[in-house]
């Protein structure tokens, strides 16, 4: 095994411990769905069926853990609404489990009129933000997060998501040539970090055994063929 594939084996072995959690859990599932893309995907994953104490806790650590594997340096975490507030608060509670105690914030989707008002609740925003979120598909959310962050005077730092389905992001109603994730890191200039990618659910899928998985995996497998794009 060689130097660069010996630094890789965790991140695998991670990846793929995280897809299996990911399918045992409900969350990730195989079917036929339709995106915000309008296409028909072959797997869905979806996290707001880590619904209970026991999964959201694991899928902190898995964040955690991606995040300390990629080297990424931030000063908070930041979740859009909706699906990331209990994804920014539950790694903000992992990190300081481990001895890292960061702020955390995220938004409404409509301003208060009361109270304190505004639509930004928690830390005030400040220094380097990690966004937190679960799929990029469109990069509508990390757009508007980057809006919200740079009004406040802080900067947009770097993402993390669960899953990068490494696939053609749309741009009004084509398809394009590279991913959403692929568009945050070369046209926003931000980090991203994702726990695992399509690649790593094929590879999942190609190990598992069962005549199930084999016909999932050729659907996918089709579906990368189509929509997929190059890895970077």
């Amino acid at each position: 095994m060689s130097d660069v594939d010996a630094a890789q084996a965790p991140a695998c072995a991670m990846a793929q411990e995280f897809v299996r959690f990911a399918v045992e859990a409900g969350v990730l599932g195989f079917g036929e769905f339709k995106t915000k893309a309008g296409r028909m995907s072959p797997y869905f994953f979806n996290a707001g069926l880590f619904n209970d104490g026991a999964t959201l806790g694991r899928l902190a650590q898995f964040y955690a853990n991606a995040l300390i594997a990629s080297g990424i340096e931030f000063d908070m975490v930041f979740g859009p609404a909706y699906k990331g507030i209990p994804l920014a608060a539950t790694l903000a509670v992992e990190l300081a489990r481990r001895g890292r105690n960061v702020p955390f914030a995220y938004n409404r989707k409509e301003a208060k009129d009361h109270g304190e008002g505004g639509t930004l609740v928690g830390a005030p925003l400040a220094g380097r933000v990690l966004i937190v979120d679960d799929v990029m598909s469109a990069g509508t959310a990390a757009r508007e997060s980057i809006k919200l962050i740079v009004k406040a005077g802080a900067t947009p730092h770097a993402m993390v998501v669960a899953l990068d389905r490494q696939e053609k992001a749309t741009e009004d109603g084509r398809d394009v040539d590279y991913s959403a994730v692929q568009y945050v890191r070369r046209a926003l200039g931000l980090e991203v970090c994702a726990i695992a990618c399509l690649a790593d659910l094929l590879l999942y899928l190609s190990e598992t055994r069962g005549t199930d998985m084999l016909q999932h995996r050729e659907r996918v497998l089709a579906y990368r063929q189509r929509y997929g794009v190059a890895e970077g």
